[in-house]
């Protein structure tokens, strides 16, 4: 066998061994470098760090306006400048606080009105920290359990001699650290708002020396036509405590201003703001320090479109205001009132009226008080009779006193004879609605002895759930939080039911009662009455509305469980009030040219007045009146009450309020001029 050549030794080409070696130098004096940032420079470098802070404000943006039906601004927003404080760690010490808090007061005026004593105890333990033994010795220290009970304690010690000691300039500090310490890390704390140009120059000048602080662009509503409709637009303010963990986990921050009564809060999602993002970098460096801001615009909220009328609702408050104010020596109680306008086709709310206790502006209690209407529901108690077989078309019945056992005497206000339910209801007959509860119940006046018990039961069941289809009890459907249902009288004995079917017995709202009579308006279809028609973008010019983003449709309730002919009945009953020869409200409205057709109502009421043993009751009226206009094409219905009158008196408010209302109506018709603004705009006072 031939030997076996050697095997040549592998070996690496110069280039490879050259290029490794570079990467080793690389990878070395990567680590050094490393090394010289961490271990020699790392302290320098910490230090630059604590010199620079980067804080992230997220600011609210102005909340969408509000226009009445015809696009007029009704709610707009004032623009204002508010100093603000941003707590940078929840570490800060509140003597820290209390340094910068010093330095502001003596830049701005604040308002100390709203200082508590507990406010006043805090700040002088904070203050006086070395005095705080004084109040609780070492050795009761020792027994108590913790510091929380320390301070309690602190606090329980201090007298009006200790807090004496606080000085006008410490109620100021005060005022403005009890707001510093109310924010949260991170989060601008409004300390005040509507801050002067002035004050504004101040505090730009000094912002190098108060650190957290700083001036951000702010807004309040404007009511530009005064308190005209004011309580139902609503009001904003703080987050409520309740409803804290409900907005968190919608992305609010724990310091934004939100809508926390009616209209503000019912569409708080729509008129809320896209909030404008504000980034702020400080830098110190040499002792010099440099500030850059980069901000993300915001987009003020969505508008409303409100299905108000402020021409007309200006009118209504002036009628009113003029009306009750005109004769006050005719209330058994404050002076109040209240009226409500509603187109019956679509629901809208044209207008709302309040004066209550004596002062005007109450349009809310439409909506949230309820009243005894008197005779003003025996629409819907004829209709019960006509559901139920108790009485039927064109039934004649006799009107004269009913004397049932245990109930006092039942009468009307005059002795009527022979009356039939269109007559019934133009002279507002109560023995014919005492006449259909009875045999509702089963009774036979002048034969029976006795009630059945359940047949008495299931009467009231049958009444109120047709007074319920009109509304009557009912939740009325507004877009509104906080509406009330009435009250419902829980004694079902016999005579009860012969006064609810007088309006005598069960409450009912101002807005239930235009519903109810805005359903028999409408052929019998009840329509959910409401104050918003359209939400609409952010105009880019006041003179030119923003795109409709969704147009709310009229809605229908339900349909009442009666027939068109037993509507038709009572609408003539309800025609015949108004122009009859013996209507109740003829000698008012019978010359009108808009041919209306309504009902008008009386309750008899009972208020408590005096104090001690000069406590008495005396004995009114509710004054109520309700209808539509045209009788045969309604276009507008409407709902008055004037509660607590004099039993004597002969005015008859409720029926004057209406035909000034009505007269304004429809003279607008013919020619407008536009609401009048108010002398001086209010600006909305912010909740807390």
């Amino acid at each position: 066998m031939g030997k076996n050549k050697p095997r040549k030794k592998g070996h690496v080409p110069a280039r490879l061994n050259m290029l490794f070696f570079a990467v080793f130098i690389l990878f070395s004096a990567l680590i050094l470098r490393l090394g010289m940032v961490q271990i020699v420079q790392g302290e320098d470098f910490e230090r630059v760090l604590d010199r620079t802070s980067n804080t992230t404000a997220r600011i609210d943006a102005p909340r969408g306006l509000m226009l009445d039906r015809y696009g007029t601004p009704v709610v707009e927003n004032q623009l204002e400048l508010s100093v603000t404080y941003t707590n940078p760690s929840r570490q800060t010490s509140s003597e820290a606080i209390l340094e910068v808090a010093r330095d502001l007061e003596k830049l701005i005026e604040v308002d100390t009105s709203r200082i508590t004593e507990r406010d006043r105890k805090d700040f002088w333990l904070l203050i006086n920290s070395d005095r705080r033994f004084e109040l609780v010795t070492k050795e009761e220290r020792a027994e108590l359990e913790g510091p929380t009970e320390e301070y309690q304690l602190e606090l329980d010690r201090l007298t009006e001699e200790h807090l004496a000691e606080l000085t006008a300039e410490d109620e100021r500090v005060m005022a403005i650290f009890r707001e510093m310490s109310r924010g949260y890390a991170n989060t601008p704390q409004r300390i005040k708002r509507g801050i002067t140009e002035e004050e504004a120059n101040i505090i730009s000048e000094n912002l190098d020396q108060l650190p957290g602080v700083d001036i951000l662009r702010d807004s309040r509503r404007n009511y530009v036509f005064g308190e005209a409709f004011r309580t139902i637009f609503g009001s904003t303010g703080s987050i409520p405590r309740e409803k804290l963990d409900y907005y968190l986990s919608r992305g609010y921050d724990r310091s934004d201003i939100v809508g926390t009564s009616y209209l503000e809060l019912e569409y708080e999602d729509v008129l809320r703001g896209q909030k404008a993002v504000v980034e702020s970098i400080t830098t110190s460096t040499g002792g010099e320090i440099e500030r850059s801001v980069n901000e993300k615009p915001g987009q003020r909220g969505n508008d409303l479109v409100l299905t108000l009328d402020m021409e007309m609702q200006q009118k209504l408050d002036d009628i009113i205001s003029q009306e009750i104010n005109s004769k006050g020596g005719s209330f058994i109680s404050q002076r109040t009132a209240y009226a409500v306008m509603m187109d019956p086709k679509t629901g809208d709310i044209l207008a709302m009226s309040g004066y209550s206790n004596g002062e005007p502006n109450d349009q809310i209690g439409n909506v949230t008080k309820a009243f005894e209407m008197g005779s003003s529901v025996k629409g819907a108690s004829v209709l019960a009779g006509y559901q139920t077989g108790a009485i039927s078309h064109g039934q004649t019945l006799y009107d004269r006193p009913i004397d049932l056992p245990g109930t006092p005497l039942k009468r009307s206000y005059v002795n009527m004879g022979y009356v039939n339910d269109i007559k019934a209801l133009e002279r507002s007959s109560n023995v014919y609605m005492f006449e259909i509860a009875m045999r509702m119940m089963g009774y036979n006046y002048g034969s029976s002895r006795s009630f059945d018990t359940q047949r008495v039961a299931e009467a009231y069941d049958e009444t109120r759930y047709i007074f319920s289809q009109f509304g009557l009890g009912a939740d009325t459907g507004i877009d509104l939080p906080g509406s009330s249902r009435g009250l419902t009288g829980q004694n079902r004995n016999p005579g009860n039911l012969l006064d609810l079917m007088i309006g005598q017995y069960d409450t009912y709202t101002p807005l239930q009662l235009v519903q109810y009579v805005a359903t028999i308006a409408n052929d019998g279809y009840r329509v959910k009455p409401r104050l918003v028609s359209e939400i609409r973008e952010p105009s880019l010019s006041p003179d030119e509305p923003g795109a409709i983003l969704h147009k709310f449709e009229p809605q229908i309730l339900n349909r009442v469980d009666v027939s068109d002919a037993d509507l038709n009945r009572v609408q003539q009953g309800f025609y015949a009030v108004m122009n009859g020869s013996q209507g109740t409200g003829a000698g008012m409205f019978r010359s009108a040219s808009y041919n209306p057709a309504g009902k008008t109502g009386t309750a008899q009421v009972s208020v408590r007045v005096g104090e001690g043993q000069n406590r008495r009751s005396i004995s009114g009226n509710n004054q109520v009146l309700v209808g539509y206009a045209p009788y045969d094409n309604p276009e507008v219905a409407f709902a008055i009450i004037v509660p607590y009158t004099v039993r004597d008196n002969s005015a008859n408010f409720a029926q004057s309020i209406g035909k000034k209302m009505l007269d304004e109506y429809f003279d607008l018709k013919e020619e407008r001029n536009g609401p009048t603004k108010a002398d001086v705009p209010i600006l909305e006072e912010v909740e807390d």
